[in-house]
């Protein structure tokens, strides 16, 4: 497997592909290809007209762009020019662009102007910068073939900042992670040895989620290895299934809620993930239930990894071996984020071996963009440790992640997580995804809540929520649910996640509109 031995920036692994794979094909999209060759020249010549735009190396630049050839010349020519790479999520809205924009004082924009976002605004109609690139119509080519492959450009140093990660705001005003060459050269040697080395050699990779996401950590490591890149701008699910087959798809990363998805499409669509060798999940763990659906029904090449915007991922990875022993001897595996890499430094503080996990290491930002104007950036930096805000245990070098400290609800004066309730009874019949939320109350301070989507599409039969009745009435007595609703479905947030302050809205208006009788069962009376 290929080493980063030498390489010191983002710009060295380009430039060693290049003279390795020189006119195989690095990336393709639906309109075209670039080579190995191609795109190290058509990031030069773009890296020198930006410079030659009036931009100067460190300042920031928005990146807008769905999954495409294009994406990844703009990546590669902000990193080579010095410029920070502010990447946009296009699950995102309008306000949360704004907020972006306004901290981190962008002076560039590259974007294309079709891209909108969850509300439905195009990215151009809700910000501006004083130079922008428009990727479609020819903007961007142009500006390619004005610039010089040839010109020297700004030399970098690992510890320069390469990019901002924002948050998807759901806490207020989106906060920018620092990213540097380093960081990224870190997770990328992580990236290779962790999670791809263990799964043989890749002959196609897919982005299906956005590459500025979780799917985006994969790109310089498939540059690293001379591997294919297919970029697909959110393709759903059945159409995943026909990319995988078209183009000899070996690995691609999904968010659990979309691996979940695909195990529910016709068993012809399945049967692609046949000649899968990885199919990667983050962004939150998939409950044992679903593990073994996708094991069953999609393939069993499965590898999880764990890691924060602050924290470049892979800090632990559940490799297929992992999972194979979950599936079988050691179920406990399942529940785990996996074996910490050897990269990564990670300790518990607690006295009892359960609470917050601090991380640290080369993959750790150093802080976040304006610290010193802001108070509402939550997680809390100490020298060149992160306290990330997750709960857990380790336990012979496997991390278990028990909850969000943010998550945790305080009911009847005692500290809940939600884990610990939607555990209990996740594997119950006819359940697909299950979340505890608190709801505002004079009496508890905040109403256990429990909300379900199922299998069926439909409410529960009275055998199902039998089970799931006897399932609670097993916890201990505070930690049950004061009631419980059926949804059809949940709201997810910009990264595939379950939003859970959009599930506590919709069950607290459920219930305002059922007062005075504001459950269907009161499993604790």
């Amino acid at each position: 497997m290929e080493t980063l031995d030498g390489f010191n920036v983002v710009g060295d692994v380009l430039d060693a592909a290049a003279q390795r794979y020189g006119h195989q094909t690095a990336v393709q999209d639906a309109t075209g290809l670039l080579t190995f060759t191609e795109l190290r020249d058509r990031s030069r010549r773009l890296a020198d007209a930006l410079l030659r735009s009036g931009l100067r190396p460190g300042d920031r630049v928005i990146e807008a762009l769905p999954n495409s050839c294009d994406l990844l010349v703009s990546e590669m020519a902000l990193a080579l020019a010095g410029l920070v790479r502010v990447p946009l999520n296009p699950r995102l809205g309008a306000r949360e662009w704004r907020g972006i924009r306004e901290d981190c004082g962008a002076r560039g924009l590259i974007a294309e102007d079709q891209l909108a976002g969850v509300d439905g605004a195009r990215i151009l109609e809700s910000i501006s910068c004083e130079i922008s690139v428009r990727t479609d119509g020819g903007g961007l080519a142009a500006l390619i073939e004005s610039g010089s492959c040839d010109t020297a450009l700004p030399a970098a140093a690992p510890e320069d900042l390469l990019g901002l990660a924002y948050s998807s705001g759901t806490t207020g005003l989106p906060k920018g992670a620092l990213r540097t060459h380093r960081m990224r050269l870190a997770a990328t040697h992580a990236m290779l040895h962790h999670v791809i080395e263990p799964t043989g050699v890749p002959a196609a990779y897919l982005h299906a989620g956005p590459a500025i996401h979780t799917s985006g950590l994969f790109i310089l490591p498939m540059l690293a290895l001379g591997v294919r890149q297919v970029m697909a701008h959110h393709p759903q699910p059945a159409e995943i299934t026909r990319i995988v087959v078209a183009e000899g798809i070996t690995h691609l990363a999904l968010v659990p809620s979309v691996i979940d998805a695909l195990t529910y499409l016709p068993t012809s669509d399945r049967a692609s993930f046949a000649g899968v060798r990885m199919l990667a999940y983050a962004g939150a763990p998939m409950r044992p239930a679903q593990t073994r659906r996708c094991a069953e029904l999609l393939t069993d090449r499965l590898v999880q990894y764990y890691g924060l915007v602050e924290a470049i991922p892979p800090l632990t990875v559940l490799n297929i071996d992992d999972h194979a022993r979950g599936l079988g001897e050691e179920p406990s595996l399942l529940t785990s984020a996996g074996r910490v890499v050897s990269e990564a430094r990670m300790e518990i503080l607690a006295d009892d071996g359960v609470g917050e996990i601090v991380v640290s290491g080369a993959m750790v930002a150093p802080g976040y963009w304006n610290a010193a104007e802001r108070a509402d950036l939550g997680k809390s930096f100490r020298a060149d440790a992160l306290l990330t805000g997750d709960v857990g245990r380790i336990v012979d070098g496997y991390l278990y992640l028990t909850d969000r400290k943010n998550n945790m609800l305080i009911s009847g004066g005692y500290n809940i997580y939600p884990a610990e309730i939607e555990a209990a009874v996740e594997s119950c019949e006819g359940l697909r995804d299950v979340v505890v939320v608190g709801l505002a109350d004079e009496r508890w301070g905040e109403r256990i809540t429990l909300a379900y989507t199922t299998k069926s599409g439909h409410d529960l039969n009275d055998g199902q929520q039998e089970e799931l009745r006897e399932r609670l009435a097993a916890l201990t007595r505070h930690k049950q649910p004061k009631a419980c609703h059926f949804m059809p479905d949940f709201p997810l947030g910009a990264t595939g996640k379950i939003d859970r302050r959009s599930v506590a809205a919709r069950l607290a208006a459920v219930e305002l509109s059922l007062q005075p009788n504001c459950s269907r069962k009161d499993p604790t009376p």
